[in-house]
């Protein structure tokens, strides 16, 4: 009541004698009315500011009339019913902000007995529970070009928590020196890199595919240390038959510049009739460099299984994959994931016995029956 008592005074103040308000306005002492006016312990500042601004105006325009009226003689009857509207004016304003007073009341009121429930989102707390659970795993995909380890990844990143990010040494200016290559590996673990197998999501494995060629075994002491002391875990995806490994390289390298689907070349294809396609190309294979070859794919991922044996590893071959998937099981586990159902869109290229797919193949089979090499004359999955 004490706020509307004063609003009256104002008004009836500002009616009687408005030079006295226009001499508050000048001294600058509007701010204790303003403090005054407060509703329930808040001030509605800016209706306040309005209002005073209002009562300024309207007094320095009436003292100016009353300077007119002076040196005019206006009538009395002018100046009272000028009084009159500014009066009405104040009524109105009087009634709007009372209303706006009472319905802040009101609204406060049904707010004091309001209650709150915490909705809870079962998603929301397993992905927290994983993250709390599991803190984010580094891990890298030691492997060899057309071992199957594209296929490997796809599988991977199907897993809500992995976020591969595929064959980042494959471009040069990250693998020119020791430096570029620690750099990039940096980039990659904190997340600054994006590439276009990277993932948004709850990602609480973070890795990518280096390939032997890529620097890897030439830096291997160096690199050996970074992920000792980052704590990244190695899977070595390797494929126990390196003459298909051979069939593959050489139909990749021909489609490069075949282009035969579409005029573009494809590494990976996601249907049956494209993969038909592609496997329509038989290779020549050389026979007199066959056996020296093939060791010496040997020779490369034993050396690797070697170098980086002090490592938290587990191996993993192309040939036991498509046969059993319960390895993919075995691989969430080390990377200490949950166990998810995880799926490719990746259809393989080269099906059947190899017979089918080597153009000549006689000369091959002539070359390494009796060697140790004999077996990967057999596809056995």
């Amino acid at each position: 009541m004490d706020y509307h008592f004063n609003c009256y005074n104002v008004f009836i103040i500002f009616i009687n004698n408005p030079k006295r308000i226009l001499a508050i306005a000048n001294k600058e002492q509007l701010s204790t009315i303003v403090t005054k006016l407060e509703f329930a312990g808040i001030t509605y500042a800016f209706e306040i500011a309005i209002w005073c601004l209002a009562i300024i105006t309207m007094a320095k325009f009436v003292n100016l009339l009353c300077k007119d009226t002076i040196i005019l003689r206006r009538p009395k009857k002018y100046l009272r019913g000028l009084k009159l509207l500014v009066l009405i004016c104040a009524t109105i304003f009087y009634v709007y902000a009372y209303s706006m007073y009472s319905n802040h009341i009101h609204n406060r009121k049904k707010m004091e007995h309001v209650e709150f429930q915490v909705i809870k989102t079962s998603h929301y707390n397993n992905v927290l529970d994983q993250f709390t659970r599991n803190p984010v795993r580094l891990f890298v995909i030691i492997s060899m070009q057309r071992s199957g380890s594209g296929w490997f990844e796809t599988l991977l990143n199907n897993h809500m928590n992995i976020s591969s990010n595929g064959e980042i040494f494959g471009q040069k200016n990250r693998r020119q020196n020791l430096s570029s290559i620690i750099n990039t590996l940096d980039r990659v673990y904190s997340l600054d890199l994006i590439t276009r197998s990277s993932k948004n999501g709850c990602s609480t494995a973070i890795g990518f595919k280096w390939m032997l060629n890529q620097g890897l075994m030439e830096h291997r002491k160096e690199i050996l240390h970074y992920f000792a002391k980052k704590g990244v875990s190695v899977i070595f995806f390797l494929r126990r038959n390196m003459l298909c490994r051979l069939v593959s390289i050489l139909a990749n390298s021909f489609d490069k510049h075949a282009k035969l689907l579409n005029g573009m070349h494809v590494s990976h294809v996601h249907s049956p009739k494209e993969a038909l396609t592609l496997s329509k190309f038989k290779p020549t294979i050389n026979v007199s460099s066959l056996k020296s070859d093939l060791g010496e794919m040997e020779s490369t991922a034993m050396k690797a299984l070697e170098y980086f044996n002090s490592t938290r590893h587990i191996i993993v071959y192309y040939e036991d994959l498509v046969k059993n998937p319960y390895k993919l099981i075995q691989v969430e586990d080390f990377l200490d994931l949950p166990r998810m159902e995880l799926s490719s869109r990746q259809v393989k290229i080269h099906n059947g016995p190899l017979s089918e797919h080597i153009k000549n193949w006689e000369d091959v089979k002539k070359s390494l029956t009796g060697t140790p090499y004999e077996r990967y004359l057999r596809v056995d999955y």
